[in-house]
C-alpha cells in the first residue's frame, strides 16, 4: 500500500512538474528580451538558492550529503541545471516557442535508448509505439501552427542540445535519487548553476564596465515576477518534484511526461495570449495524453530502501 501511494504521488509529482515546464517558456521570452540571457541565468539561480537557503538556516530541511557523495552529483548539475538552462536561454533567442515545444517533446525519444543502455530499463512494444504516439501529437500541433520557418539553424541546434543534456539528466538521476532526498539534490545542482551563472555574468559585466548592469533589471517588476517563476518554481521546484517521481517510475515514464509541458504551452498561450485552437489541437493533445497513458502501463519500478524511505520523509516535512 505504501508503495502504491508512493507511485501515485510520483505521478502527480510528474504532472506538476510538466505544467511548470509548460509555462516556462513564455517566462523565459519575457525575460530574455530585454535582459542578456547569461543576466537572467545568473538571476534566476540566485533566487532558487535563496528559495533554498531559507528552509535549511532554519533548520526545515538538512542537507547531509558528504563531500565525496558532493563529486558524484556533479556531473549531474553540470548536465541540468548548467547545460541544459544554457542551451535553452540561448537557444529562444533565436527560436520559437513552438521549435522548443516540438524538441522538448523529443526528449523521450532520447531518453528511451540512455535508460536501456546505461540503466538496463526495459521497454515492450507498445510502449514504444506509445512513446512515438506522444511525440508525434506534440510534433503535430506545432507543425500545423506554422512557426517552423522564422528560427534560425543555430536555434535549434542549441535546442537539441538542450534536449539531449535533459534526456542525460533524466538517466543519471535515476540512481542518484535512491540514495539522496530531492531537496538535497536541488541544494547542490541549484548551488552550481548560481556559480556558473553569476561567475560567468559578473566576468561579462567587469570586463564590459557594466556591473551596474547586473542589478537593473530588478528594478522591472514584469521581469522580477517572471525571475521568480523561473527561479522559484521552474528551477528548483522542477528539480524537487522529477527527483521524486524518477525515485518510483522509470526515467523512460517521467521523460514522456515532457510531452505534456508541450501540451501545457499551447494552452497557456491560447488562455493568456488569446491564441487561436484548431482541430489538430484537439487531435494533437488526444494523441499526447493517449502516449503517456501507453508508455506508462505495466510494472513500477522496484520498491524504495530504507534510503528512499528517510528521503520522502525529508521531502514531506518541507
Amino acid at each position: 500500500m505504501h508503495l502504491q501511494g508512493s507511485v501515485k504521488s510520483a505521478y502527480l509529482a510528474a504532472t506538476s512538474y510538466a505544467f511548470i515546464i509548460g509555462f516556462s517558456f513564455m517566462f523565459v521570452k519575457i525575460t530574455v528580451a530585454t535582459v542578456h540571457p547569461l543576466d537572467v541565468l545568473a538571476h534566476r539561480f540566485m533566487i532558487g538558492l535563496i528559495a533554498l537557503l531559507i528552509p535549511v538556516l532554519l533548520g526545515k530541511v538538512r542537507i547531509t550529503v558528504t563531500m565525496k557523495e558532493v563529486w558524484r552529483i556533479v556531473p549531474l548539475g553540470v548536465l541540468s541545471p548548467i547545460l541544459f538552462f544554457l542551451f535553452q536561454t540561448f537557444g529562444l533567442l533565436n527560436a520559437s516557442s513552438g521549435e522548443a515545444g516540438i524538441i522538448v517533446s523529443l526528449v523521450p525519444l532520447f531518453t528511451l535508448p540512455m535508460a536501456m543502455l546505461f540503466l538496463k530499463e526495459r521497454s515492450n512494444l507498445r510502449q514504444q509505439l506509445s512513446l512515438l504516439l506522444s511525440v508525434a501529437g506534440a510534433v503535430l500541433i506545432f507543425a500545423m501552427k506554422g512557426d517552423l520557418g522564422g528560427a534560425r539553424l543555430e536555434g535549434i541546434a542549441l535546442l537539441l542540445l538542450s534536449a539531449l543534456s535533459f534526456a542525460g539528466y533524466g538517466v543519471l538521476a535515476r540512481p542518484l535519487v535512491r540514495k539522496h532526498a530531492p531537496l538535497e539534490l536541488a541544494f547542490i545542482t541549484t548551488a552550481m548553476g548560481f556559480i556558473a551563472f553569476n561567475g560567468a555574468a559578473l566576468f561579462r559585466h567587469i570586463g564590459a564596465g557594466t556591473i551596474d548592469g547586473y542589478f537593473q533589471p530588478f528594478g522591472d517588476r514584469p521581469y522580477l515576477l517572471a525571475l521568480l517563476y523561473l527561479g522559484i518554481l521552474s528551477s528548483v521546484g522542477t528539480t524537487v518534484l522529477s527527483s521524486y517521481a524518477l525515485r518510483f517510475l522509470e526515467a523512460s515514464k517521467v521523460s514522456v511526461f515532457g510531452n505534456l509541458a508541450t501540451l501545457i504551452s499551447l494552452l497557456a498561450g491560447a488562455i493568456i495570449l488569446h491564441e487561436s485552437l484548431g482541430w489538430y489541437h484537439v487531435l494533437g493533445t488526444l494523441m499526447i495524453l493517449g502516449g503517456i497513458w501507453g508508455t506508462n502501463r505495466g510494472k513500477v519500478a522496484s520498491k524504495p530502501d530504507n534510503g528512499k524511505k528517510a528521503s520522502h520523509e525529508t521531502v514531506t516535512r518541507m
